[in-house]
């Protein structure tokens, strides 16, 4: 059986990082940038930014599953290029101005491409140097005194295009399967190659022939697993794992034969038990097979806590504006008929313009997001609806949750400010003769 409930309550329970470890982690990223951005000395003099990367942009870290266990966080030094440095001055000099820090000094410790910043006993924070050379981007690498060619920023846009196509449960498979990784000991695969491998299974073709293949988180989870395994036996050899973004660049230098059949082996396994327990008729039967893979953990959440969206309910002075597009319009989605969402963050002194999509939907409070429609094949005429909808204690203080649906103006976008931190969205709908016939969601995390 799915049990689709339990495998929501699982998540929050079990594997998601819990929102109070993520505003810790948020908040010491914001000392560290205060730190480095301050201050008379060559990284301080050259900074531009840290922009978040890996697991902490992608939304795919999970909770430690060991007692013992930590959490890491990637984030990326975006500083300019300085005149006379090789390439490993970059780390050792990052090394050096944090030492130099009664706050930091203890805390860090060099590798080849980052330092690391270790909060004892809760996570640790890479910070890598990131900057451009001859209009690309490179990190550097200090025991080889090397550049190495790479687009994060790229790879996390390729993600989140990934990401949408499975309504957003692409980043939450690749949560349980990173728990199942920690959990079961059996394989070992860094991160990003897991991302790769799963993340490049996911097919618009898929969603053509069965617009429900990603239906719901263990539909989504069956579906990738199978199709995975699928891609990994007809695949005795490691095959290239290319970076999606930077197609010259590959990962296989992380990996080697031997932990590639290992993988290949259990995730057949792992492939049979949870198609096993997906399609058990029995409940207990299907909450035993469910165990075999995830722990006796699953199934013992419980179900009926309020969702993020649904928490200002009932509270006093609070308008539930929210409209549903369903009451408003038939909805009949075309799978032939795609659209998507571009946001963008508008240019502001002291900042640099970004895609959101690059920097895991992430952006700070006081700056301005423009909302457009990048791509949009279903035949005119047709008009374009809005709706914004925000979440968290800021928005809920404010009586701000909105969520009405709104046509468009005309220009076929909208200019939305950051106002209250929390996990936002913005959805657009292309109605034709009176059915909306295509959609998007777009993620917005203000920080």
């Amino acid at each position: 059986m799915k049990l689709v409930k339990q495998f929501d309550a699982f998540m929050k329970g079990k594997v998601n990082l819990g929102e109070s470890r993520i505003e810790k982690l948020d908040a010491r990223v914001e000392a560290v940038e205060n730190f480095l951005s301050s201050g008379d000395n060559a990284i301080a003099n050259n900074f531009n930014e840290l922009i978040p990367q890996g697991s902490y942009a992608q939304r795919t870290i999970i909770n430690p599953v060991g007692t013992t266990d930590e959490f890491d966080a990637d984030i990326l030094l975006d500083m300019d290029e300085v005149e006379g440095w090789d390439a490993h001055d970059y780390v050792e000099e990052l090394y050096r101005v944090f030492r130099s820090s009664s706050t930091y000094r203890d805390m860090v410790n060099r590798r080849s491409r980052c330092v690391v910043v270790d909060y004892a006993g809760d996570f640790h924070m890479d910070v890598v140097p990131y900057l451009t050379r001859h209009g690309q981007w490179f990190i550097t690498n200090r025991n080889e005194n090397s550049y190495e060619l790479t687009d994060p920023e790229g790879f996390n846009e390729w993600l989140d295009e990934q990401n949408r196509l499975t309504s957003g449960r692409l980043v939450k498979v690749l949560r349980l399967l990173k728990y199942l990784r920690d959990y079961k000991n059996t394989f070992s695969v860094k991160s990003v190659i897991l991302t790769i491998l799963v993340g490049g299974r996911v097919s618009s073709t898929e969603l053509l022939s069965d617009p429900d293949h990603y239906q719901d988180l263990p539909t989504a989870l069956v579906k990738l697993l199978k199709d995975l395994n699928t891609y990994l036996q007809a695949n005795p050899q490691m095959p290239s794992l290319d970076d999606p973004s930077c197609p010259t660049e590959n990962f296989n230098h992380r990996w080697d034969q031997d932990q590639y059949a290992n993988f290949r082996n259990w995730i057949k396994t792992y492939t049979e038990w949870a198609e096993d327990a997906y399609y058990e008729a029995d409940v207990q039967e299907s909450y035993t097979k469910w165990r075999k893979l995830f722990g006796d953990k699953f199934g013992t959440y419980s179900t009926t806590v309020a969702k993020a969206s649904e928490s200002h309910r009932g509270v006093p002075g609070v308008s539930d504006t929210e409209e549903r597009v369903q009451a408003k319009f038939v909805v009949d989605l075309n799978p032939v008929y795609q659209v998507k969402l571009q946001a963008r963050t508008v240019r502001r002194d002291g900042f640099r313009t970004y895609t959101l999509a690059t920097r895991g939907n992430k952006v700070t409070k006081d700056r301005k997001i423009n909302f457009s429609l990048q791509s949009c094949n279903v035949p005119e005429p047709y008009d374009v609806w809005w709706k914004v909808r925000n979440t968290g204690p800021e928005a809920i203080a404010r009586n701000m949750i909105r969520g009405q649906i709104v046509k468009d103006g005309g220009g076929r976008m909208r200019t939305e400010p950051t106002t209250f931190r929390g996990n936002h969205y913005v959805e657009v709908y292309i109605v034709k003769d009176g059915v909306v016939v295509a959609m998007d969601h777009h993620p917005v995390i203000i920080t």
